[in-house]
């Protein structure tokens, strides 16, 4: 198993690519942290207090090529307060290699799920300047609002999040997602996704991508997610691959109790 991950990950990084000109039409942001979303969708739940997600991903995307190194964590303040910090690096042919806007999100849950409604939270976002002229927005603020319901074997999510740029140049991004993941076995998740966005580069929405993949619950503190992308607007590029290992923190062993009967 760990030799096909290994795999995986390097077929994805040592690609050719093709030439890539101008500036990338999309900036990466802040990523939720397996098991508490789906690709780019956040869930309302948190890391309880104390606990972490540390999580690597690769993601490339096609004609033109453009490949990325995300990194990304979560860190639970309280059992309903989160911080969240993406990192994300971009590099391939035609563009300077480097870091994005590096990401920074408060998540709060204030409502919790029930019988009947949904648990809903929301979060404060912000980023701070990084790379390149073509890699970064000169820093963005924002917000967002998060609505999740679990039916069943099926836990849904519907994202909206507002960000204005600091490049004045640019224009505010709105993005609406919603995803969901169907529980197949104890250890594997199917995940479905819609992304939906006006970006700071066009007047208009200018992507509408789905996604599908699967979450594999290695080990009782390992997440490995797979995913394809593709993009219904016909934007460039069109096509994705995403690929990622997320660690828990504190790792913690489960205890095995042994119960002797006296004869």
């Amino acid at each position: 198993m760990k030799k096909s991950l290994l795999l995986l990950i390097l077929s994805l990084l040592v690609v050719s690519g093709n030439a890539y000109g101008g500036q990338i039409n999309e900036i990466k942001g802040l990523q939720p942290v397996d098991p508490n979303g789906i690709f780019s969708t956040f869930s309302a739940e948190s890391f309880p207090r104390g606990k972490a997600g540390v999580a690597i991903a690769a993601e490339v995307s096609f004609d033109p090529d453009l490949y990325r190194l995300i990194f990304k964590t979560a860190y639970g303040l309280s059992d309903n307060l989160e911080l969240d910090i993406t990192a994300p690096y971009a590099f391939g042919s035609g563009i300077p290699d480097g870091f994005e806007d590096i990401a920074f999100g408060l998540k709060h849950r204030f409502f919790e799920e029930g019988k009947y409604g949904p648990s809903l939270a929301y979060i404060l976002t912000g980023s701070v300047p990084s790379g390149s002229d073509r890699l970064t927005t000169g820093g963005r603020f924002g917000g967002g609002f998060i609505v999740s319901k679990r039916v069943g074997p099926v836990n849904g999510h519907v994202n909206l999040f507002y960000e204005k740029p600091g490049n004045g140049d640019l224009r505010s991004e709105v993005s609406l997602l919603s995803g969901l993941d169907f529980a197949a076995a104890h250890n594997f998740q199917v995940l479905a996704e819609l992304l939906v966005r006006r970006s700071h580069f066009e007047k208009k929405v200018n992507q509408m991508e789905g996604r599908i993949g699967y979450r594999l619950k290695t080990t009782d503190s390992i997440y490995t997610t797979f995913g394809v992308g593709y993009d219904f607007k016909n934007r460039s590029p069109q096509t994705r691959i995403m690929f990622s290992v997320t660690f828990l923190l504190p790792w913690e062993k489960k205890k095995i109790e042994k119960i002797y009967e006296e004869e």
